[in-house]
């Protein structure tokens, strides 16, 4: 287990200073390619009733699961046979993959880029990297509002999720979330033709996203404190609009987001080409064109740099106290050096105006004595 904790540790280094290089393979892309292989198997295996889509879903969900976490598991277990530090060094490689921190900021900030250019087209093809829905259809607020709430459902999704996974199990049961969550990205749809075939797929997402979900909004909002956004509203937000979604866990983060950020968010998104109905989250305090850049910057800041931030601050607070001190003190020292300067004045002083009535008091009492005589 502690190994896995280390794999972690630098897992999460690789993630934030490599992220996701292209044109690599990925083992989430595999996972992917082998859901896909098993719907179409398993299309044709099963009768085309909404039980028997059902039942091929949970077959799907079944295999998938225990082929992502079975085949790392296997191959740590060769590593370590050959060496402890082989082990450390590829579940850090894998841990580093599962994570997505860099990847979802690096993606988000290139719909951010395209709008702030004036390309509209770029950003609807940007942005469609990240989101599910339909983006033809979208104009440059709508775009912004898409890649805002991406990020926040992603801080728990791909990082926070992840990461308590793997603190749990080490890679393979980061692999074993990777794929519940990938299966619900690409089979968890409420419309033809995966409204029956991805019931059970979106079902167990919810159910293994349910406490990290909740965890990932605690922590932004920690985060928000950090970073001095406005807690007060983001904490009344998530009280009230972290239950207005069709999942009990997006809108977790989301309304966080929304309420740090004072943003207006969700509403309604067309999906495969039918239109869904969203409740609103959040109020609009803000325009979103605004506001965007910040909303994409926060979350990054939350999961990587908020902590770091804070700690600096702190540096810098103490040694701004020490200055003070220091100069307290040097003014103290000045004060008490000029205050027994000015007090040895005046106690020479004091000595001579002492000698002098010495002087008088000896005279009078001598002419005294004179005339005793």
């Amino acid at each position: 287990m502690k190994w896995s904790l280390f794999a972690l540790c630098i897992g999460f280094c690789i993630d934030l200073l490599i992220g996701d290089p292209h044109g690599l393979p990925h083992p989430v892309a595999a996972i992917g390619h082998l859901i896909s292989l098993l719907e179409r198997l398993f299309r044709r295996l099963f009768p085309k009733t909404p039980g028997g889509e059902r039942a091929a879903g949970a077959c799907i969900w079944i295999l998938t699961a225990l082929i992502a976490a079975a085949l790392p598991a296997l191959l740590l277990w060769g590593c370590a046979r050959v060496s402890v530090w082989l082990r450390l060094a590829v579940e850090s490689v894998m841990c580093g993959q599962i994570l997505a921190a860099k990847s979802l900021r690096d993606e988000s900030m290139k719909v951010y880029a395209a709008l702030k250019h004036g390309s509209l087209d770029e950003a609807r093809q940007a942005v469609s990297m990240i989101v599910g829905r339909d983006v033809a259809r979208l104009d440059a607020r709508g775009v912004m509002r898409a890649a805002v709430e991406t990020v926040a459902e992603n801080t728990s999704d791909g990082v926070i999720a992840p990461m308590l996974f793997l603190a749990i199990g080490g890679a393979p049961l980061g692999f074993f979330y990777k794929a519940v969550n990938t299966m619900d990205s690409m089979l968890g749809y409420v419309e033809p033709p995966y409204k029956d075939i991805g019931l059970v797929p979106a079902r167990m997402d919810d159910v293994f996203n349910f406490i990290p979900a909740r965890l990932s909004a605690l922590l932004m909002l920690a985060a928000g404190a950090l970073l001095q956004l406005d807690v007060k509203n983001g904490w009344k937000i998530f009280r009230r609009d972290r239950c207005k979604h069709a999942s009990p866990n997006s809108a977790q983060t989301e309304s966080v987001c929304a309420g740090l950020l004072g943003l207006r968010l969700a509403g309604d998104a067309w999906y495969h080409g039918v239109l869904h109905k969203k409740d609103y989250i959040g109020d609009a305090k803000r325009e979103i064109e605004s506001r965007v850049g910040t909303a994409v910057k926060a979350q990054y800041d939350a999961i990587s740099d908020g902590v770091a931030d804070q700690i600096a601050k702190n540096v810098a607070r103490i040694d701004e106290s020490k200055l003070k001190k220091e100069v307290v003190q040097k003014a103290k020292e000045q004060i008490a050096e000029k205050f027994d300067d000015k007090l040895d004045d005046l106690l020479e002083e004091f000595n001579g105006n002492l000698q002098n009535v010495g002087k008088i008091y000896k005279s009078i009492a001598r002419s005294f004595s004179k005339e005793d005589i």
